[in-house]
């Protein structure tokens, strides 16, 4: 047995054993196999695809690649959630804090921007002193004491992945189902959880724009979990617009602290409520969706989420006081009103070139070294159906560089066009799966 043998084979569409799947990861963490011969390998799968078995064999030799946290020991259930990334996609930093203030534990195991999308550890390390780092022992005591914790994947907890995810990323392979369900539910299962809520999007800001490529991964990623033991459901939900009005780390921050307070853009409370609900009713606390919903509607109005997520920011050493004065933050130094150049109605947005522009403005990387500017991003000041006058802004721009601000702006010429009838909005939530 080769690597030059084993891409061969899978080059050819041949379904690959459990011996040969997991000699390729091993020998590659050993430094036996190349990075060129991963990349081919990683091609090899991108172009031939991997059945139901051999995807299931990728996750598990990814996972056994590392340490994983063991959180049996802690009463009740463990529920995740997880995104496959979008525009303005905040949910998890609301989520997370509102779950767990309603009994039940969140090990949450996030990620930093890809590409187009932003990242949820960008956007709490916008909060200053925000640690996203730390030991499984931190973890697992800050699950215990106050159930919920926002950490980024550590150098122990499946390596396989994080490697094979640096050469995905420069390989043009990211966008296969089995390589993301493998590296999504390694992490996954890694971090000790009894089930997972999946956010799948679709739409033309979202990593799998077709409706029924989406569904083919949220099958897949099912049916990894259901494999190991997990409960699992999966939601398709709509990336035709960002989700809520702000793109960017710290103003998304914002905007989370808005719904925290019980306000907020309608269409992120919608999805947060909806996801949260469905984490309880997984971890048998409420016996259907309805009944949970209400209680999370009133953990936001009474202030238990927020309560909550000073608490987890506390505990990861970020600066309580400046949430609880957001409005004292200063914005970034140079900004930019977009107005609309007609009269009519938001009939469509290109959410893809928005999170680009909101990359070039500084609030992601383009490269893995590249500087996150927290205070940088895009202000919505309209969206999809809302009608528009000539000369009336539709977007604010936020970057604290003025060259920055004057490449994001040509960017994001023609993200919105404007037509004279009101168009129907997308249905939020599209389909869930299970």
């Amino acid at each position: 047995m080769t690597p030059y043998e084993i891409v061969r084979r899978k080059r050819d569409n041949a379904v690959l054993s459990r011996k040969e799947i997991f000699y390729f990861i091993d020998a590659y963490m050993q430094g036996q196999i190349k990075d060129y011969q991963m990349s081919a390998f990683l091609m090899a799968v991108f172009f031939r695809g991997l059945n139901e078995k051999e995807t299931l064999l990728l996750t598990e030799a990814y996972l056994n690649s590392g340490k994983r946290i063991n959180l049996d020991d802690l009463p009740g259930r463990k529920i995740d959630k997880h995104s496959t990334g979008g525009v303005g996609d905040k949910v998890s930093i609301i989520l997370a804090p509102l779950v767990a203030s309603l009994g039940i534990r969140v090990p949450m195991i996030s990620g930093r921007g890809l590409g187009h999308t932003g990242g949820t550890l960008d956007k709490l390390e916008s909060i200053p002193g925000f640690n996203v780092t730390g030991s499984v022992h931190k973890f697992k005591k800050q699950m215990k004491q106050i159930g919920v914790a926002m950490f980024g994947q550590s150098e122990s907890l499946v390596p396989a992945d994080r490697r094979i995810y640096a050469l995905r990323d420069v390989t043009a392979t990211v966008d296969s189902i089995p390589l993301i369900t493998a590296s999504i539910m390694s992490k996954k299962l890694a971090a000790g959880i009894d089930g997972l809520v999946l956010d799948v999007k679709v739409g033309n800001g979202s990593f799998i724009p077709n409706l029924s490529r989406a569904m083919k991964l949220a099958q897949s990623l099912i049916g990894v979990g259901h494999a190991f033991g997990k409960k699992v459901t999966a939601y398709l939900t709509s990336m035709e617009q960002p989700l809520g009005y702000k793109i960017g780390n710290w103003l998304e921050i914002e905007e989370c602290l808005e719904c925290l307070r019980g306000g907020g853009p309608q269409d992120l409370i919608t999805l947060t409520v909806e996801l949260s609900s469905e984490m309880m009713v997984l971890a048998g606390l409420e016996k259907n969706q309805q009944n949970a919903q209400k209680k999370c509607y009133q953990a936001l109005k009474e202030g238990k989420a927020l309560e909550k997520f000073l608490e987890l920011v506390e505990f990861q050493e970020g600066n309580v006081e400046v949430l609880l004065q957001p409005e004292k933050v200063k914005p970034a130094r140079f900004r930019k009103k977009v107005v609309s150049l007609q009269q009519g109605y938001i009939s469509y947005i290109d959410t893809y070139r928005l999170g680009v522009g909101s990359v070039l403005l500084g609030a992601g990387r383009f490269h893995a070294r590249s500087k996150v500017d927290p205070l940088a991003g895009i202000i919505l000041r309209k969206k999809l159906g809302d009608p528009v006058k000539k000369d009336e802004p539709i977007m604010e721009l936020h970057s604290s560089k003025e060259t920055a601000l004057q490449d994001a702006e040509g960017h994001l010429q023609g993200a919105f066009k404007i037509q004279s009838n009101r168009v129907q909005t997308p249905q939020l939530i599209r389909k869930r799966l299970v």
